[in-house]
């Protein structure tokens, strides 16, 4: 890939799926909920609604009380305390970009579940800040998150590259008027990223791609 030199003052990280491997966990956790009810949860349309859309699949539910709510989050905030994993490569280019321009994570996690994922991850020292799904009004796919992390920063939208694996992710970054690097795992493959600047197969390639090995 050819360097573009040190184009952007800022990168935003997505969180679950770009540094940390817990969508399969929370699929795990709606389709256990969702069974109680009587409902099967397809991944396909758990990949449409949740991941491509931002939706609740828990709306599938016949009942969709809060006691089935409360189930879920209790067994997926248990999901990431034993299974969520830090993605390979992660690590070392956090490293190799650490201390060269700003970086922040702008994520629709709940921060009760976004530290518990993080309890051992080693990753937080590398960021200037988080922003998690307190911390603004509107969630992904609308451009409020990444508009607030721009306005943390003081930097003009075009000067901040977001790194995204999920459609509504891309779409919320380029609605801010920031660029994106997309990284679409196994559960948003079949998404639509066409908006993105760059389709990269793992984060390693960010340091070479903006000049900054």
């Amino acid at each position: 890939m050819l360097g573009m030199g040190t184009m952007f003052s800022a990168i935003f990280w997505d969180n679950d799926g770009v540094l940390m491997e817990t969508e399969h966990l929370y699929y795990q956790a709606n389709a256990e909920a969702l069974a109680l009810t009587g409902v099967e949860l397809t991944l396909d349309t758990f990949r449409e609604m949740s991941l491509r859309r931002g939706e609740s699949v828990l709306q599938l539910a016949p009942t969709s009380g809060p006691e089935v709510r409360t189930w879920r989050d209790a067994r997926y905030y248990e999901l990431l305390g034993s299974e969520a994993k830090v993605i390979p490569g992660v690590p070392e280019t956090l490293e190799r970009l650490h201390g060269r321009l700003q970086m922040a994570i702008v994520t629709s996690c709940l921060l009760r579940n976004f530290l518990q994922m993080h309890r051992e991850s080693g990753l937080l020292g590398y960021f200037d800040f988080i922003l998690t799904r307190e911390d603004y009004g509107k969630s992904k796919p609308d451009p409020e998150p990444y508009l607030a992390a721009c306005t943390r920063t003081g930097l003009d939208p075009a000067a901040c590259l977001a790194v995204e694996d999920s459609e509504r992710g891309v779409t919320a970054a380029i609605l801010a008027g920031l660029t994106v690097a997309a990284v679409p795992g196994a559960m948003n493959s079949e998404g639509d990223f066409s908006a993105a600047r760059w389709r990269l197969d793992g984060v390693h390639h960010l340091p070479d791609l903006l000049g900054l090995s």
